[in-house]
């Protein structure tokens, strides 16, 4: 996988950001990676329930 990510926006309110931000701080994380984080596991949770996402060009 290449050490690039794509840009992406994301709204969400005030007060979500603002108790993401606390997070990250006690996990010594950016506010970025801890949403990264808190993506990565919510996929891994879905797949572990589901099964495994299969990537390809066609689907991206």
């Amino acid at each position: 996988m290449a050490n690039y990510y794509t840009p992406f926006s994301l709204r969400i309110s005030e007060e979500l950001l603002a108790k993401i931000k606390v997070i990250a701080v006690r996990n010594k994380r950016s506010a970025n990676k801890e949403m990264e984080y808190a993506l990565e596991q919510y996929v891994k949770d879905f797949e572990a329930r589901h099964e495994e996402i299969m990537i390809d060009g066609d689907n991206l």
